[in-house]
């Protein structure tokens, strides 16, 4: 297979047809969408995963233009029926007022009328979309595709009133859709969140919300067959300049890039960060430097929300539902960004838990580093560094400089923002720092005799940890009285107990105890 052009930062289809760029054929995951009944549709995925490139080739699909699409799978299976088409990207819109909103909602419907030879006579953007419609339907049915339908909302979240009139407009808008049902052949809606009915579909009840159904689960992202078919000869290429086994190599790009999921079976490569691994022949985070969660980490610290539960946490079909202005839910937040996905669905009856948890280890490492350094004056990078030279003191059995590039984290935190006397504050400091080391790291595990605050487990060596505001001794003495290691002794491993002090009037760590006790095997 030739080796195509990369298609960074290229979203329309017919660029990258035409230029001979890289496309993953979608198509057949498309024909399944267009041909099995209904015509409102809607779905949500992250920033970064394809739904411009999406609306784009629906485009060209429903225009007719057959010939860009002569080497995919849909080209002999649909008539090629030409539609007349309406497009609006609101990332092309100005925004930063619900007047501003209007008029470049009414600027854009004009220009789409001009393009068409059609004369609008009405004023407001509401009927000038309605008259838009209608008239486009002189020529046939009419297709109109939304993108990012939600960001003049999302990127005022922390601007509520902003958010509130900017609903407002949007609300109005697609409520021209229902009332113009008998013109419209099929509708198709993206956006990163789902605010409810409610709030902006009000008008909209017959919309079906793909986002998690299973039958559209692979519309967007790059599967496992897909990197192999359209990816082997640079996956072939990078492990030559890696030096690196390619089955060592895919595992590796399936742990940092892989994981994304809205159906608990299908999981799905970030396509962003696949074509900046291929191009700059080297593992970053791709995905994630595109934008940091500023304001989902202050989010999550206001509402006090352990950071350790979110992992593997069950949540009900609700969760999918509930995002609005007024109610800003963080696991709900979470899924809705990407930040957090579906890793499996338990059914229970006739209904499902679902297990949502960070997609891969490019989105945990570098979401958990922007929360150490959201309680500290350090950059992410110089933590990232500083958990570079924790990982090395633990291997190197180097327990005394672990403590003290701890302290140096704790030290970096300025004052007011600690929690006075919350034992909790610690351990969510520590439990970040121990998950970032990128080893086997446990927050308060539970034994048959009690809880251990935090297990670091390498290959060679166990580690457990408590913490107390009060002496390093009283910390070791709770793991020596409740025999926090009994349970790690088959594991064959060295096991070392570490009892740790913090002292609130210094907000830093005390003291450390460290002893080592014999496992079963020793």
């Amino acid at each position: 297979m030739e080796i195509k052009k990369l298609p960074i930062g290229i979203q329309t289809f017919s660029d990258i047809i035409e230029q001979n760029y890289l496309y993953i054929d979608k198509t057949k995951d498309i024909y399944n969408l267009i041909s099995k009944g209904g015509k409102y549709f809607f779905i949500s995925r992250p920033r970064r995963f394809g739904k411009s490139l999406l609306i784009s080739t629906l485009y060209e699909l429903f225009s007719g233009n057959r010939d860009l699409f002569k080497d995919l799978w849909i080209y002999d299976k649909i008539d090629w029926k030409k539609h007349p088409v309406v497009h609006i990207d609101f990332t092309d819109l100005e925004y930063e007022t619900d007047s501003l909103l209007k008029k470049s909602i009414e600027e854009t419907l004009q220009r789409i009328a001009d393009e068409k030879n059609i004369q609008l006579t009405t004023i407001s953007y509401k009927t000038k979309f309605s008259e838009l419609i209608k008239k486009l339907s002189s020529s046939g049915k009419v297709v109109i595709l939304i993108d990012e339908y939600d960001k003049p909302i999302i990127d005022f979240i922390q601007e509520k009133e902003t958010a509130f009139a900017n609903r407002k407009v949007l609300k109005n808008f697609y409520s021209v859709l229902k009332s113009s049902d008998k013109y419209v052949h099929f509708v198709f809606l993206t956006g990163v969140s789902k605010f409810s009915r409610v709030s902006v579909f009000s008008g909209l009840n017959n919309l079906n919300d793909i986002t998690i159904d299973d039958r559209f689960s692979t519309l967007l992202g790059c599967t496992r067959d897909e990197l192999l078919i359209y990816f082997n000869d640079r996956i072939d290429d990078l492990s030559r300049k890696m030096s690196i086994d390619k089955e060592e190599l895919l595992k590796q790009m399936e742990k940092w890039y892989n994981g994304y999921s809205w159906d608990g079976s299908n999981f799905l490569y970030n396509p962003l960060s696949l074509l900046n691994l291929f191009s700059k022949n080297r593992f970053g985070n791709f995905w994630f430097s595109t934008g940091t969660p500023t304001f989902l980490v202050n989010h999550i610290k206001n509402r006090e929300k352990d950071i350790s539960s979110l992992e593997r946490v069950e949540v009900d079909e609700s969760i999918f539902e509930s995002y609005d202005i007024e109610n800003l839910g963080i696991l709900s937040m979470l899924f809705q960004t990407g930040y957090l996905t579906i890793k499996e669905i338990k059914p229970v009856g006739i209904r499902a838990k679902y297990i949502l948890s960070y997609p891969n280890e490019e989105v945990k490492e570098s979401f958990l580093k922007h929360f150490l350094a959201s309680y500290s004056s350090d950059e992410p990078g110089t933590i990232g560094s500083k958990i570079l030279d924790l990982g090395d003191c633990i291997r190197e059995h180097n327990i005394e400089k672990f403590f003290t590039i701890i302290k140096s984290i704790f030290a970096a935190i300025p004052s007011h923002i600690f929690i006075k006397e919350r034992e909790a504050y610690y351990h969510t400091v520590i439990y970040l720092i121990l998950e970032l080391l990128g080893m086997i790291v446990q927050a308060e595990v539970h034994t048959n005799k009690g809880r251990i605050d935090a297990v670091v487990e390498t290959s060679t060596d166990i580690y457990l940890l408590e913490f107390k505001l009060g002496t390093s001794g009283d910390a070791l003495s709770q793991i020596e009285k409740m025999k926090y290691y009994e349970r790690y002794f088959s594991s064959g491993k060295a096991i070392h107990l570490i009892g740790v002090g913090f002292n609130i009037k210094e907000k830093n760590i005390a003291d450390y105890e460290i002893k080592r006790v014999a496992s079963a095997s020793s």
